[in-house]
This record gives structure tokens, C-alpha cells and sequence, in this order.
């Protein structure tokens, strides 16, 4: 690959990766019923809103979960991979493993918001535990429905919360278990 195709290489998954980020966000904040009028959120929801109004007109939401803004996610991540193939100089693989290559994309993506979510959250807890800043706000929001049921679970500690081990724990067993073994096999394997 020339310097040409690095550099396209390098704008389409830095810029590409961000938007995505802010569609991840937005069903996930959605999801998670987070602050709307934080102004990050609606940062997110301005920067996302063109893409995921075109699928609202006919992909309803269901009981607060916004359907059209995770389809708006597969698509645009299909479009990144097709891109990054043929900016690569390889032939486009079929339309169902460029879904499945999506799937698992998004898949790994989500649980890395979650690991980084819990560790900036960890964190601010020693740093700035009573910290009102917008983006601790939303963070704190983003996490605690994944906590809540370790929290529920697990005996009280005298102030120590070892939920986020155990969150911790989960995150990395549904890598296990969903996106290793799609790695692992050498058909799912784009070479990206």
C-alpha cells in the first residue's frame, strides 16, 4: 500500500471510528435512559441525528431501545470495512460476511465503551468522587444499569464495591465466548 492508501487508511478509521462512537453512544445512553439534556449528549445526538432520521421514518423504537440508530451503526460499519477492503486493493467478500464482520465489530466496540466506561469511572471515584463535570455525569449513568445487578448480587463489603470486577469479569468472558472464536477462524479473518 502507498503513502496515499496509508493516509486513506488512517482518515477512514480514525474519523469512521468516532462517528461510530457517537451512534454506539447514542443507543447505548438511550439504552441506559442517561441524562438527554447533558450537553454531551446532545452533542451526540446533533452529531448523529441526520444518519439515525433517515431509518426512524420506518424503524420504530421498542420499549427504549432505538432499533434505528443500531441499524444506522451496522450500516455505517459495513461501509467502513467495504471501504478499508478495496482502499487495501482486495476484491469485496460477499454481503453476508461483510455483515458478520460488522456484527462482531460493533460487538467489540460496545464492550470496549463498557471497559472504558468502568475504568474512567473507577478512577474518578478515588480522583473526583463527588464530581458533578457533564462527561463523570454520563459515564457514571452509562455503566451503573450494567453494575446494578452485580451491586444487587453481591453482600455489602463496609463501602468497598467489588461490582466492577465482576463486571470486569463478564466483559471479558462474552469476548471469549462471541468474538474469539469468529477471530479465531480464518474465513471471518479480514486481514484489517
Amino acid at each position: 500500500m502507498n503513502s496515499i492508501g496509508s493516509i486513506g487508511t488512517l482518515l477512514i478509521t480514525t474519523l469512521g471510528s468516532l462517528y461510530l462512537l457517537a451512534i454506539l453512544l447514542r443507543f447505548l445512553l438511550q439504552l441506559s435512559r442517561a441524562d438527554f439534556y447533558n450537553p454531551i449528549t446532545q452533542m451526540i445526538v446533533k452529531a448523529t441525528d441526520p444518519g439515525v432520521q433517515v431509518f426512524r421514518k420506518f424503524i420504530p423504537g421498542f420499549r427504549g431501545i432505538d432499533f434505528s440508530s443500531l441499524i444506522f451503526a451496522i450500516l455505517v460499519q459495513c461501509i467502513l470495512i467495504s471501504a478499508l477492503i478495496l482502499l487495501a486493493g482486495i476484491a469485496l467478500p460477499g454481503p453476508g460476511l461483510i455483515l458478520t464482520w460488522a456484527l462482531v465489530g460493533l460487538l467489540s466496540f460496545i464492550l470496549n465503551i463498557y471497559f472504558w466506561g468502568l475504568l474512567i469511572s473507577i478512577v474518578a471515584s478515588f480522583i473526583a468522587p463527588f464530581s458533578a463535570h457533564p462527561a463523570l455525569v454520563l459515564v457514571r449513568q452509562l455503566v451503573e444499569p450494567v453494575m446494578a445487578p452485580f451491586r444487587r448480587l453481591l453482600p455489602s463489603m463496609g463501602g468497598l464495591d467489588l461490582s466492577p470486577i465482576f463486571v470486569f469479569l463478564s466483559l471479558q468472558i462474552i469476548r471469549i465466548v462471541l468474538i474469539v472464536p469468529v477471530n479465531a477462524n480464518p474465513a471471518f479473518v479480514p486481514g484489517l
